[in-house]
């Protein structure tokens, strides 16, 4: 495979930013200058394939959703007349869902009509529908299998979207940059596919703010793109939605994006809301209590702020700011763990100030679907309130201004703690440390 193709594969996945920046130099090659080779090298020097550590204990991929191979499986023998997926088919719904409705019509079953007390044929109504040969057991069994089936589909559509949340809550939209806009300027493909590395990178155990992502390294492959005559401004767009990169996009360009940034606040304001309602967390602290799903919530909440983050900054290339005056919805807080909270108090902090806002201003489904009224008037009105800068915070604007980081090596994490070794990084992961449960210790 083309090292392009390495660097292109590398923005669904959780590489290290070492090993990309190894991807990088062997891509540009000679056309680096000796100075952007030296700022390269402070990554790609750290690469596996250069030696060091062979290894990292953290995976390079996302979790993938478990799909319905197993069930597939099963129903190939009990419906051998129908061509059942096979392969990676068995993890998409769409290839699954047309065959679990051939297959239920194969027993007379309505689709999502699983109940099995209620839904069920009786004899004559199986003889009716011509199953007269096929015995009370074997209907049952079609008609549980299908109706798990039906379930398991549901489940797999859903965590397919968390997925995607949880890439564009990383990496804004990466995932989504087709293989002809990225190998389109391999300076621009070079970019993209470093700065997705440096925004996967795992959240550090901390009472401080995170690392951001655009680093030294960042910002030197950027300033080869905007030396490229060939730069790739709508690729760039979708990792890097930026003043300086929407200006240069035509207005159709960032029309397009404004959709899809706002069909995904849709999106991820219903899974928002249907993960609320079948939580018990407490809007004004935001802090996890056992049972809270603060992984789900967390993944959605961060892919809201980025999809509002960067739906905002088009809306302000777009010179379209009077819209925010009408529809405003505000962030969305992460769910802090408890001694996560006890660290900022013990060190003299307290919680975000913007919890505050959050907690005040009316949730973004509500906002999105039509129930309640979030102007930009009332978001500052709420900010100024509780303290908080609605325009450096990000409440009502973009934010102003962008850091560049200094590059630190990527540290090996268990449950968001830095260990010096991958080796004894997945030993404390294997016996439980730093998970909060009880430790898996061998037994003497």
């Amino acid at each position: 495979m083309a090292t392009i193709d390495d660097l292109y594969s590398s923005l669904a996945r959780r590489l290290r930013p070492e090993d990309v920046a190894e991807l990088v130099r062997q891509e540009l090659g000679a056309a680096l200058s000796s100075a952007e080779s030296t700022i390269l090298d402070r990554a790609a020097r750290g690469a596996h394939t250069r030696g060091g550590w062979a290894y990292s204990s953290m995976s390079t991929e996302f979790q993938k959703p478990v799909g319905l191979a197993n069930q597939v499986r099963t129903a190939r023998d009990l419906f051998p007349t129908l061509a059942a997926p096979a392969g990676a088919a068995c993890d998409e719904p769409a290839a699954l869902a047309p065959y679990i409705a051939a297959a239920s019509g194969t027993i007379a079953k309505a689709p999502g009509a699983s109940d099995f007390k209620q839904h069920r044929l009786n004899r004559s109504d199986r003889t009716a529908a011509g199953l007269g040969e096929l015995s009370k057991r074997q209907y049952n069994k079609r008609f549980r299998l299908l109706g798990r089936m039906e379930a398991k589909l549901v489940t797999l559509e859903r965590e397919i979207r968390k997925r995607e949340y949880t890439l564009v809550a990383k990496s804004r939209l990466a995932s989504r940059i087709t293989r002809a806009d990225f190998v389109a300027d391999r300076d621009s493909a070079c970019f993209i596919a470093y700065l997705t590395a440096r925004a996967n990178l795992r959240s550090v155990f901390t009472n401080g703010p995170q690392e951001r992502p655009y680093d030294e390294i960042a910002d030197m492959l950027f300033a080869r793109c905007r030396r490229s005559p060939a730069a790739h401004w709508w690729a760039v767009a979708h990792v890097h939605p930026v003043r300086e990169v929407l200006d240069r996009l035509t207005d159709e360009q960032k029309g397009r994006f404004l959709a899809v940034w706002f069909d995904l606040l849709a999106g991820i304001a219903e899974l928002l809301r249907s993960v609320w309602e079948k939580s018990r967390f407490d809007r004004a602290t935001m802090i996890v209590k056992r049972g809270d799903d603060s992984t789900t919530w967390n993944a959605i909440a961060g892919a809201w702020n980025k999809a509002r983050e960067s739906w905002i900054a088009v809306l302000h290339a777009l010179d379209m700011n009077a819209l925010l005056d009408r529809l405003c919805p505000g962030k969305v807080l992460r769910l802090m763990a408890a001694d996560v909270a006890y660290w900022h108090r013990a060190s003299g902090g307290g919680l975000e100030p913007d919890t505050a806002v959050w907690a005040a201003l009316p949730a973004p489904w509500e906002v999105l679907g039509g129930t309640a009224s979030c102007t930009r008037a009332e978001v500052e009105a709420v900010c100024v309130r509780c303290g908080v800068d609605p325009v450096a915070k990000g409440w009502t604007a973009p934010r102003p201004g962008r850091t560049v980081e200094a590059f630190r090596p990527t540290p090996e994490l268990v449950h968001g703690v830095a260990v010096g070794h991958p080796g004894l990084a997945a030993l404390l992961r294997k016996v439980g440390v730093f998970s909060g449960k009880t430790l898996k210790l061998p037994a003497s």
